[in-house]
C-alpha cells in the first residue's frame, strides 16, 4: 500500500505545474560526504524562452576563507570561520548535468554569485515547456559551528539547502544571490520525492511527507514526498531527538524543548500556538512543518528573555510559549510566502512581530518586559521594570534610530547591519503594521495579511501584491505608509506648538519637527485614562485644529505609542489653569530606559584607581539612558583615598545628527578633568572639542572617517616631580583626522594629528596595518613619522617618545603617567615610536619617523621587530631597534612584550629583565563594551 502511494505521489508530482526533484541520496556520517544522483524536471513557467536556467548551490558557500559568507563573517569579527580546519568546511563537487538526450551540458559559476550555478541548455525551453536533466554531484558537509546548518556530533547532521535547487525567476532573470548566513534562499516552489540512505544507527526528522521507511542490512532507506516546497528540512541524528506533535490543522516535529516542561505542557504550549496561527494567518499549506532547536538558537527572542534559566523572570511556559511561537511564525512563513525573502524581508519581519504582538494583547496583556521582576515594590519606579511587554520593540528600533543607524525597511536583507537585521528592523516592521492597523481600525490590515497568504499558496508573489492588497482594503489614501515607514528612514517627530482650551473644547497646533507628513494620533487624558481620541492626518503648517474637550486635564501626542515616534518627550500638554511645560526631576539608581514624563538623573557609585590617587571612590550623575539623547552631561566626583582631597571629571556633550549626509555625526564636547599627575601634584584640564563623523552610503561597510578639533588647557601644580617649570602650564590647538577600517581578515587606518602651541608646532601621522592570511599567519605594521614645525622648548617634555610619551595632553590610559621605575613604568602605549625597549636616546624633538612589525609563529604567540631613525637638534640621525616576543591575548587590549635583542645588545639575560617586560592593558569600560558590540553596529 506504502508503494502505490509512494508511485501516486510521483505521478501527481510529475504532473504538477511546478518543478520537480527526484533525489537518492546516501549519507557517509565518517566522511561527511552525501552522494546525490537527482532527476530534476524543469519546467518553464514564465513568459519567456529559456537559454539556461539556474540553480541555487549554498553549500559551496562554504568551501573556502574567499567565499561572500567568509566576507560576512569577517565584516562581522567572527574568526571561527576564517581559522578552521579544512576538514570543517563544505563544498559541492564533481557535478555533471546531463538532459533527456544524453548530452552533457556545460555549467559555471558566476564570479558574482559563486553559490548558483548556471545551465546552458543545448536547446532553447519555451513557456510551458519541461525539460528532464539527471544530475550527480557530491555534498561535503560543514561543520555545525559556523552557522548551525551541517554536522555536529555523532552523526547529527542539519541539512538545510544543501542540495542542488531550482532558482526563482522573476522579471525576465533568475534570482541569483549568494549564502549569506541569512536563511533567505530564492527557490522556485519545486515538488520533491527523496530516497535517503543512512546508517541504521541514526534516524531521519523532516518536514517531508514520510512514504516508507525499510532497513536493509545496516542501513535504512527514508522515501520522502512533498509538493510545492520551498525549503526542506532534514535533521539526521543518532536517536530520535525530535518529537511529533499533531492536532487537526499541521503536525509538528520538533526538538524545541525545555526540561522544566512536561510533554503534556509542551503539546498544550504548541496546540494553542498552532491554532491561533492557523485562525488569524490560514491553515499551514503543508502535512508536516519543523521547529528546530537550532532555528531558534539562530533567532531568538533578543530581549531580556535571554537571561539564564536559574534567573530568569519569567514562567517557564511562558518562555517556551514565546520562544515557540517566533520559530513556528518564522518557518510558516518562510515555507509558506513565495516572496524573494532577501528583497522582500520586511513583510516575513512585520508580518511575523506583529502577530506576536497581537498574541501577547491577547493571551498576556498585562506581561511586561522584565516579567516578574515588576512585582518588586522596591523597583517599580523603573520604566525597564514597568514598560509593557509589546513595549520594548519600540525602544529595540529607537535605540538604533538615536544612533542614526537604522535603515530603510524595504532595504535588502543583506545591506542591513547586523543589529538591524537580527533586531531593530524586524521590530520595526511590526510596530508599522501595528500603525497602520491603528490608523485603519475595521480589521483591515489583519484581513490583507490572511488574503495575502492565501494568495501565496496560489502563485508566486512580490511587494507590490501585499501594497495592492493593503491599498484595496483600506478606506482611506495610505501612499505615505509605503513611502515614508517603509522605503525611507524619515524619522517621525511631533510636539504641540499653541494650545488654548475653554470648558468645553481644546484648539491646538502641531508643530511637525522633522516634516515627515503621516498620521498622528491625539489623545485626551483624565485621572489616567483615555476620554478621547483623534487621528489628525496630513496637514498644511500651520493648521489650528478644535476638538471637544470631554474633560480632558490633558492631551497627549500619540499616547499608546502606535506611532514609531523619534521623541516622546516633548508629547504632551497640562489643561490645567497653568500651562505645565516642564517635567519634574526623577533620580534613579543605575540606567533605566527614557521615561518621556520625567528629566531622569542617573546617580551609580564609582571606584577607580590610579597610583597617585589610590582608589578613587565617588558617585557618578548623568542623563544617559538607554537611548541616546541630544544633550548629554555626565559629572564624577571622586576623592583621593591617598590624599583624602577631592577630584574628579565632568564631561558635557551636545549631538547634532545628520540623517542623509555622510557627515552624520557632529558631536559639540567639553571635558573636564581635576585628578594627581604625581604624588603630590593635581593637574586641571578643560578641553572643548567639536568631532566630525563621516560615514560611506553602505551602512555595512566598517570604514571610519574622523575630523577631530581640540583646545586643550593644562594647568599642573608644581611638583618635586617636576623638573621643567616651563612644562607646568599651557594650551595647544590639536587637529586630527582618522580613516580606518577593521575586519577580521584585515584592519588599515591612517592617522594624521596637528599640535599648535606656544612654544612649538608639531605633525605627525602613523599608518597601521594588519592582515590575516589563508594559512593563519598574521602580520601587524605599524608606520610612524613626525616632525616639529617649531619646537623653542629645552625640555623633553613635548618631544617624540620612542618608547613611553610623556602624555602630555592626557588622553592615554597611563596607570602611573609620571613612573620612570617599577611595574608601572612598564606599561606601553600605541603612541609615537611605540619602541618596547628603553633605549639611550628615547625622544626626538627635531623629527621621528619608525616601523613597528609583527607576525606570529603559533597562535596568539608572535615575534615583533621595531626599527626607526631619530634626530635631535645639533645631532646626526641615528639609527635604532629593538625585537622580541610579543603575546597578543587581545589586539589592543591586553599583550605583553618581552625584549630580547635591540640597539642596547642583547637583553633576554639581563639581570634586570623583569623591568623590560612592557605590557597593554585596557581598562576602560567604553573601550571594553566596543569589544564586544562591534559586530553588532
Amino acid at each position: 500500500m506504502k508503494q502505490l502511494t509512494y508511485i501516486l505521489c510521483l505521478l501527481s508530482g510529475l504532473a504538477w505545474s511546478q518543478h520537480h526533484s527526484k533525489l537518492v541520496a546516501e549519507v557517509n556520517p565518517e566522511t561527511k560526504v552525501i552522494t546525490v544522483v537527482q532527476e530534476l524536471t524543469f519546467n518553464n513557467t514564465t513568459k519567456d524562452t529559456l537559454t539556461n536556467f539556474v540553480l541555487n548551490d549554498w553549500n559551496q558557500a562554504y568551501h573556502d576563507k574567499n567565499t561572500p559568507m567568509a566576507g560576512r563573517f569577517s565584516d562581522e569579527f567572527e574568526r571561527s570561520f576564517h581559522l578552521a580546519k579544512e576538514k570543517e568546511r563544505g563544498r559541492t563537487s564533481n557535478i555533471t548535468i546531463v538532459d533527456d538526450q544524453q548530452s552533457i551540458l556545460t555549467w559555471e559559476r558566476d564570479n558574482n554569485f559563486p553559490d548558483v550555478i548556471q545551465v546552458r541548455l543545448k536547446e532553447k525551453l519555451l513557456p510551458n515547456q519541461k525539460a528532464t536533466f539527471k544530475l550527480t554531484y557530491f555534498i561535503k558537509v560543514p561543520s555545525a559551528k559556523f552557522t548551525g546548518f551541517g554536522y555536529g556530533d555523532k552523526g547529527k547532521m542539519n541539512l538545510k539547502n544543501c542540495f542542488l535547487t531550482p532558482a526563482r525567476y522573476e522579471n525576465g532573470a533568475f534570482v541569483k544571490h549568494n549564502n549569506l548566513n541569512l536563511d533567505d534562499i530564492a527557490n522556485a516552489v519545486s515538488d520533491y520525492d527523496l530516497e535517503i540512505k543512512i546508517p541504521s544507527n541514526l534516524v531521519v526528522d523532516t518536514d517531508l511527507n514520510e512514504v516508507q521507511k525499510a532497513t536493509v542490512g545496516n542501513q535504512t532507506l527514508y522515501i520522502l514526498t512533498g509538493k510545492n516546497r520551498l525549503l526542506v528540512n532534514l535533521f539526521v541524528d543518532e536517536a530520535r531527538e525530535f518529537a511529533v506533535y499533531k492536532n487537526e490543522h499541521v503536525a509538528v516535529v520538533s526538538n524545541l524543548r525545555d526540561a522544566r516542561l512536561t510533554d503534556i505542557q509542551r503539546a498544550i504550549v504548541i496546540d494553542k500556538v498552532v491554532n491561533y496561527v492557523a485562525e488569524n494567518l490560514g491553515t499551514y499549506p503543508h502535512e508536516k512543518i519543523t521547529v528546530s532547536q537550532n532555528d531558534y538558537d539562530r533567532n531568538p527572542f533578543y530581549g531580556l528573555n535571554q537571561l539564564p534559566n536559574f534567573i530568569s523572570p519569567f514562567p517557564d511556559e511562558f518562555m517556551y510559549e514565546i520562544k515557540f511561537l517566533k520559530t513556528y511564525l518564522n518557518n510558516y512563513l518562510h515555507t509558506t510566502l513565495q516572496l524573494d525573502p532577501r528583497k522582500d524581508a520586511w513583510i516575513f519581519d512585520g508580518i511575523q512581530v506583529y502577530t506576536m504582538m497581537q498574541y501577547i494583547e491577547e493571551f498576556h496583556p498585562e506581561s511586561k518586559m522584565m516579567g516578574s521582576v515588576a512585582k518588586m515594590r522596591m523597583l517599580r519606579a523603573y520604566n525597564l521594570v514597568s514598560l509593557d511587554f509589546n513595549g520594548q520593540y519600540n525602544y529595540f528600533y529607537m535605540l538604533m534610530a538615536r544612533k542614526n543607524l537604522d535603515q530603510p525597511l524595504g532595504a535588502p536583507k543583506n545591506t542591513l547591519i547586523k543589529f538591524n537585521e537580527k533586531i531593530a528592523s524586524k521590530y520595526r516592521a511590526g510596530l508599522s503594521l501595528k500603525y497602520l492597523d491603528s490608523y485603519l481600525e475595521n480589521q483591515v490590515v489583519p484581513n490583507s495579511i490572511r488574503s495575502f497568504i492565501l494568495l501565496n499558496k496560489e502563485r508566486q508573489t512580490n511587494k507590490n501584491d501585499f501594497e495592492l492588497l493593503l491599498t484595496k482594503n483600506s478606506p482611506k489614501a495610505i501612499p505615505w505608509f509605503f513611502d515614508k515607514i517603509i522605503n525611507s528612514r524619515d524619522i517621525i517627530d511631533f510636539k504641540f506648538d499653541k494650545v488654548s482650551r475653554t470648558k468645553d473644547s481644546i484648539t491646538f497646533s502641531l508643530k511637525n519637527k522633522t516634516e515627515t507628513q503621516v498620521p498622528i494620533p491625539i489623545y485626551g487624558i483624565k485621572n489616567k485614562q483615555v476620554v478621547f481620541k483623534k487621528w489628525i492626518d496630513t496637514f498644511p503648517k500651520d493648521s489650528l485644529f478644535t476638538i471637544p474637550r470631554n474633560e480632558a486635564d490633558k492631551i497627549v501626542i500619540n499616547y499608546k505609542n502606535e506611532v514609531p515616534e523619534f521623541n516622546l518627550r516633548n508629547n504632551w500638554q497640562s489643561l490645567r489653569g497653568f500651562r505645565l511645560n516642564s517635567r519634574p526631576i526623577k533620580f534613579i539608581f543605575f540606567k533605566d530606559l527614557e521615561d518621556p514624563n520625567y528629566n531622569q538623573i542617573v546617580y551609580i557609585p564609582t571606584l577607580e584607581y590610579n597610583l597617585y590617587d589610590g582608589l578613587l571612590p565617588g558617585i557618578r550623575f548623568h542623563n544617559k539612558t538607554i537611548l541616546d539623547r541630544p544633550f548629554n552631561f555626565d559629572v564624577n566626583p571622586t576623592i583621593s583615598t591617598k590624599t583624602q582631597s577631592l577630584s574628579g571629571k565632568a564631561n558635557f556633550a551636545v549631538n547634532q545628527f545628520n540623517r542623509n549626509s555622510s557627515l552624520y555625526n557632529i558631536r559639540y564636547q567639553l571635558n573636564g578633568h581635576y585628578l594627581h599627575y604625581a604624588p603630590d601634584a593635581y593637574y586641571t584640564k578643560i578641553n572643548p572639542m567639536v568631532f566630525l563623523r563621516f560615514r560611506p552610503d553602505d551602512f555595512r561597510n566598517n570604514k571610519k572617517e574622523n575630523l577631530i578639533f581640540k583646545y586643550i588647557m593644562i594647568d599642573r601644580e608644581k611638583s618635586a616631580f617636576t623638573v621643567d617649570e616651563n612644562t607646568e602650564n599651557y594650551k595647544v590647538f590639536n587637529a586630527k583626522y582618522y580613516n580606518g577600517k577593521t575586519e577580521v581578515t584585515k584592519h588599515y587606518n591612517f592617522l594624521a594629528d596637528l599640535q599648535l602651541s606656544g612654544s612649538f608646532g608639531k605633525l605627525d601621522g602613523e599608518i597601521q596595518y594588519r592582515k590575516l592570511f589563508n594559512d593563519k599567519r598574521q602580520l601587524n605594521l605599524r608606520l610612524f613619522a613626525g616632525t616639529f614645525l617649531y619646537n623653542n622648548n629645552v625640555s623633553t617634555y613635548f618631544d617624540f617618545a620612542l618608547d613611553r610619551p610623556t602624555d602630555y595632553l592626557f588622553e592615554h590610559d597611563y596607570l602611573g603617567r609620571s613612573e620612570t621605575t617599577g611595574l608601572f613604568s612598564q606599561q606601553s602605549i600605541i603612541a609615537d615610536g611605540f619602541f618596547k625597549s628603553m633605549l639611550e636616546v628615547r625622544s626626538a624633538n627635531q623629527w621621528m619617523t619608525t616601523l613597528n612589525a609583527s607576525t606570529n609563529i603559533w597562535n596568539w604567540i608572535e615575534v615583533y621587530g621595531d626599527a626607526g631613525m631619530i634626530k635631535n637638534k645639533n645631532t646626526s640621525p641615528q639609527f635604532v631597534y629593538d625585537s622580541g616576543v610579543r603575546l597578543n591575548l587581545v589586539t589592543d587590549y591586553f599583550e605583553l612584550y618581552f625584549p630580547v635583542y635591540s640597539s642596547n645588545g642583547w637583553e633576554i639575560g639581563e639581570k634586570n629583565y623583569g623591568e623590560r617586560i612592557r605590557f597593554i592593558i585596557t581598562f576602560n569600560p567604553d573601550t571594553l563594551i566596543g569589544l564586544f558590540t562591534r559586530k553588532w553596529f
